[in-house]
């Protein structure tokens, strides 16, 4: 069977983006079983209370929900067991040492397949006070407002 090309979004973080200021991004594979692999190309993931944290030198993926595979039998997996991260040494030891700086957390902003791999796109993070993500829904806000009245203008519907 062929593998297919491309990138293919299986789940995604939105609150994340929300929640926190992303700094820098990281593309990680992740240690899957079978049964895992096969629920995520059946589109089934979901990434709400997921975060990563360092273990022995290692990065580890938590709250991460896969639902089990329904055609699975007792090979099935349990849905939110912790995932190893698989990323270089350099890229493990470089991002150890960010999350050991004040307020800055690992965060999954997406899982996704990408040429028949599973890979997780992992933020780090710094959170957001209230008042930043009231900041942001304004801008957000201002910004469709102006966007609105430039497609009003663009039709000759100028108020």
């Amino acid at each position: 069977m062929p593998r297919e090309k491309g990138r293919k979004v299986v789940a995604s973080n939105r609150k994340a983006r929300h929640d926190y200021s992303i700094l820098d991004t990281y593309e990680a594979g992740m240690a899957l079983t079978g049964t895992e692999v096969k629920s995520l190309r059946a589109g089934r993931a979901s990434l709400v209370d997921a975060f990563a944290q360092e273990r022995n030198g290692e990065l580890y993926l938590h709250g991460m929900h896969i639902p089990e595979y329904v055609q699975g039998t007792w090979t099935n997996h349990e849905p939110r067991r912790t995932r190893k991260l698989l990323l270089n040494r350099t890229e493990i030891d470089r991002l150890i040492g960010k999350t050991r700086e004040s307020g800055l957390t690992l965060v999954p902003l997406q899982v996704y397949f990408s040429n028949g791999w599973a890979k997780v796109e992992i933020g780090v993070a710094k959170g957001k006070k209230a008042y930043d993500k009231r900041q942001d829904l304004a801008k957000r806000d201002a910004q469709r407002e102006m966007a609105r009245a430039a497609g009003r203008r663009s039709k000759g519907m100028d108020d």
